[in-house]
């Protein structure tokens, strides 16, 4: 059974405790709920995914903070990393 954490309740993102691949199943616990969600595609060990939809501009949410936003849509179980994630600290152009 593989498995990822989700630190706070208000998360948007889970972070995985083992490699998956394409349509693997992935149980998250979130206090006493656990859910069963399918990735999209393959993700390293230590790597997020999407717990539900997130819209192009919308935020990240991991330890109940924002992380960043998102770049373009990212589908409920697909990878969220660099390639679809902006930070939004220490950015001058947004302050």
């Amino acid at each position: 059974m593989k498995k990822a954490i989700v630190m706070d309740k208000k998360d948007n993102v889970a972070t995985l405790l083992s490699d998956v691949e394409t349509a693997d199943k992935v149980y998250v616990r979130t206090g006493e709920e656990e859910t069963e969600f399918e990735v999209r595609e393959k993700i390293p060990f230590g790597h997020k995914f999407a717990l539900t939809t997130i819209k192009k501009g919308e935020h990240i949410i991991k330890y109940g903070e924002v992380i960043g936003r998102a770049t373009q849509d990212i589908e409920t179980g697909g990878h969220v990393h660099i390639h679809n994630v902006e930070s939004l600290r220490g950015r001058g152009d947004l302050t």
